[in-house]
């Protein structure tokens, strides 16, 4: 068997979907007993841009788990993307494009060094990420001691709060990353390789698979996905902002949705449309208990309760699989 024999698996975990269906039901029952509305305009508005924002995230974490790696720098990445975004922009509309580009640029030499360190020199990926993190975390709390530039106000007004009915321009861009990521992992010589590496390197690897490139090339795209979350971010708050990464914990809030969706935290077994519905199912979550004004930190017990079973639930299957 070759490594371009190998498919990823391509079928989103149907679990996730029947959470994220039976948590809508429900939520919306118990906010309407509450006296209450789930479903209106406002309440799906904010959820979607809730998701948009950590699905572009997850999506780039899903690449990299697929590839037995992890990317624990990203949280990081959108910190400085926004900052990159806003600084260059300064509030001018001409400065857009070279602005976005330049934070996209910034984000995926972060991605490089991360892969470099995890292929060239071995390196943990967990210890590499998080020590590529934590150089950032220095820089951006040493730089800035609060929000600074300004987005141009274009971005604003498009991705930040133009929407097509009840649906934002930011989530419409979600689908469209998640569509592209989704053919190259199944269409791609790149997506059979990485669900190959990530499933036996060293089998891969004498199937003629360049197993580092490959793991550089997803660190690549985990980063930029952050940075577009990043630039995203900016158009919602209309500058940079040094600690929106870290505060909305993005790094482990996107490890979460990639596990609700199905893929394996060891890599060769998943896909990024059951990482979507993660996403989905994590924001419904948030929106149902801000509608209930629920305690932060039950918010979380239940949240982390959530994963914990549904970690459970596939390593179950898992063995099943392997006793049969």
């Amino acid at each position: 068997m070759t490594a371009l024999s190998l498919r990823p698996a391509r079928r989103a975990v149907p679990g996730v979907f029947v959470a994220l269906a039976l948590t809508l039901v429900i939520g919306w029952l118990v906010v309407m007993l509450d006296g209450g509305q789930l479903f209106n305009q406002s309440t799906t508005v904010s959820l979607l841009h809730v998701a948009a924002g950590l699905g572009l995230v997850a999506v780039g974490q899903t690449l990299v788990i697929l590839g037995g790696s992890l990317d624990l720098s990203v949280a990081f990445v959108i910190s400085l993307s926004t900052l990159v975004a806003a600084e260059a922009m300064n509030g001018s509309d001409g400065a857009l494009l070279p602005a976005i580009g330049l934070a996209l640029a910034v984000s995926a030499a972060v991605g490089l060094l991360n892969g470099v360190l995890v292929t060239k020199l071995r390196i943990n990926a967990f210890i590499a990420t998080l020590g590529v993190g934590l150089l950032l975390k220095g820089y951006l709390d040493n730089g800035y001691d609060g929000p600074a530039g300004e987005s141009s106000p274009a971005l604003v007004r498009t991705l930040g709060y133009q929407r097509i009915g009840p649906v934002p321009v930011s989530f419409l861009l979600l689908l469209a990353v998640t569509a592209v990521a989704w053919f190259a992992l199944a269409r791609s010589r790149f997506g059979h390789h990485l669900i190959a590496v990530g499933g036996d390197p060293e089998v891969a690897r004498l199937s003629g698979v360049r197993n580092d490139r490959v793991l550089i090339t997803a660190h690549v795209l985990c980063s930029l996905c952050a940075g577009l979350a990043g630039v995203y971010l900016a158009s919602r708050l209309g500058s940079g902002a040094p600690r929106v990464g870290t505060e909305g914990l993005y790094d482990l809030e996107s490890i979460a949705a990639v596990v609700l969706g199905g893929t394996a935290l060891a890599g060769g077994r998943g896909g990024v449309l059951g990482t979507v519905g993660g996403v989905l199912l994590l924001a419904s979550i948030d929106a149902v208990f801000n509608q209930l004004e629920v305690d932060a930190f039950f918010k979380q017990v239940i949240r982390g309760v959530i994963i914990i079973a549904a970690v459970a639930v596939y390593a179950r299957r898992a063995m099943r699989k392997a006793g049969s």
